[in-house]
């Protein structure tokens, strides 16, 4: 066997259809395009959606939900995350430090989600615990600043 030899296996590879070769191809003048019109054009055709000047479905349907603002300045922060973290007084400022919270966040949550085994002080209004992160930092020694 060498290189040269080798092909693949008898009808396993298509053609490629060659339109607009002559009209005792097949496939000859207008190439299967019809007639004249925008999808006969090069490069013809309409956009995903278009319905002829219709208003489209996705317009016609009603719109749903929103973006919360706060929702957008505000992360998650896991028990674990912060456990790993050297200070024991944690604030907003104190995690952007360490890389757990985007510089852009003005506002933190704290979810249990791993073991507290030291005292931590979480000391800033913007953050909020869970009631089970709360449970889990006091049980440690810690505790939690109550807002107002």
């Amino acid at each position: 066997m060498r290189l040269n030899s080798i092909s693949p296996a008898r009808g396993s590879k298509k053609e490629k259809k060659r339109v607009g070769r002559g009209s005792s191809s097949g496939w000859g003048k207008t190439s299967g395009r019809g007639q004249k019109g925008q999808k006969s054009r090069s490069g013809g055709g309409v956009r995903p959606g278009f319905e002829g000047g219709q208003l489209p479905l996705q317009k016609r349907l009603p719109t749903f939900g929103f973006r919360s603002r706060i929702g957008a300045s505000t992360c998650e922060v896991r028990t674990s995350e912060i456990n790993a973290i050297e200070p024991a007084v944690i604030t907003i400022d104190v995690l952007k430090a360490n890389r757990l919270i985007r510089r852009d966040m003005k506002r933190v949550r704290i979810m249990l989600s791993g073991e507290v085994n030291r005292a931590i002080q979480i000391a800033d209004s913007n953050i909020s615990v869970t009631a089970g992160a709360v449970s889990a930092i006091e049980a440690a020694g810690g505790s939690v600043e109550d807002k107002e």
